[in-house]
């Protein structure tokens, strides 16, 4: 018997369509998930995908926001359609895509064509014309996230606020450059991408918003630890081109930003007790590496190729 059996099968059955569910006519499988419990039903009335929340993540994810902007990338194509989602619990209820493979960074580098249908599926979605509630502000998001590790029993790195001083030349070029936002996934792990050989589906909108869309590929190539020729088939899926020296700038630059907000995130994890893995490990490699980026000798050539434009 699967654990949560019984809350699963109690979600489903507010689903439309799913009120006289039997738990006996269903098979349960549970899926991966860093935070929250993730299952597939096979059930008569098809196979969907039920996310039941995990505990603490109310502090700081909106599940309205969630739901309004998961519909809007099933509009855009990029992302399964959701029966269900209750705003105040969290619960959500998709469809389950038939033959694909969830991704991971060993995938990312196996299977064949994969980053180029990863950039591709993200530029449908930047490019789709929807509107995303939420704008994802990353430099509002790493104060909202100190506040929350505030009332917390955890430290952060060593050197931590030194690096988000840093990050200031960062945050006024980035600002001055005026990008047009895009609705955004915001969180590309590797999990969130679904291969079907053809086509790259993306789920989980937990942290999407408005947003410099090229946040979503340079968040990608780092979660899925992409080397330069696999960031460069990306990149070339993406655009259908080469970037430009400021586009790439912008990638860069993500690539170190990204490891700076989700170190927190991570500091967050570790603190409520998530027994998914080693969050202590995981914020500080994060760090380490967001730091090593922004001290490389070239990153200050991409923040300078992003101020010429």
């Amino acid at each position: 018997m699967v654990q949560h059996a019984d809350s699963v099968i109690s979600a489903l059955r507010k689903a439309p369509g799913f009120s006289d569910l039997k738990a006996e006519e269903c098979s349960i499988t549970r899926l991966g998930g860093l935070t929250n419990l993730v299952h597939r039903v096979s059930a008569p009335q098809g196979d969907v995908i039920v996310r039941i929340p995990g505990e603490g993540t109310e502090e700081y994810i909106d599940r309205a926001v969630e739901a309004t902007n998961a519909r809007a990338a099933h509009r855009a194509g990029v992302s399964p359609e959701v029966l269900w989602a209750d705003a105040e619990t969290g619960v959500m209820i998709t469809r389950a895509i038939d033959g694909i493979t969830t991704m991971t960074p060993d995938l990312f580098k196996s299977r064949s064509g994969s980053p180029a249908r990863a950039g591709q599926a993200l530029a449908k979605l930047h490019r789709s014309g929807e509107t995303f509630d939420f704008r994802f502000e990353l430099f509002s998001m790493i104060d909202g996230y100190l506040k929350v590790l505030s009332t917390k029993d955890t430290d952060l790195p060593e050197g931590y606020h030194g690096i988000v001083k840093a990050a200031e030349p960062v945050k006024e070029v980035l600002a001055a450059s005026r990008v047009q936002l895009a609705p955004c996934h915001c969180d590309p792990l590797c999990e969130n991408f679904l291969d079907d050989g053809e086509i790259m589906w993306i789920v989980d909108w937990e942290y999407s918003g408005m947003n410099d869309p090229l946040w979503d590929v340079g968040d990608l190539s780092v979660e899925a630890g992409m080397d330069e020729r696999q960031e460069a088939e990306l990149l070339r899926g993406y655009f259908g081109r080469n970037p430009s020296a400021a586009e790439k700038g912008r990638v860069v630059i993500y690539k170190a930003m990204c490891d700076l907000l989700w170190t927190l995130w991570g500091l967050i994890q570790h603190a409520d007790g998530n027994p998914a893995e080693d969050f202590w490990a995981y914020a500080t490699t994060r760090f380490e590496r967001c730091k090593a980026l922004m001290q490389s000798a070239e990153f200050d050539s991409h923040v300078a190729a992003i101020r010429a434009v």
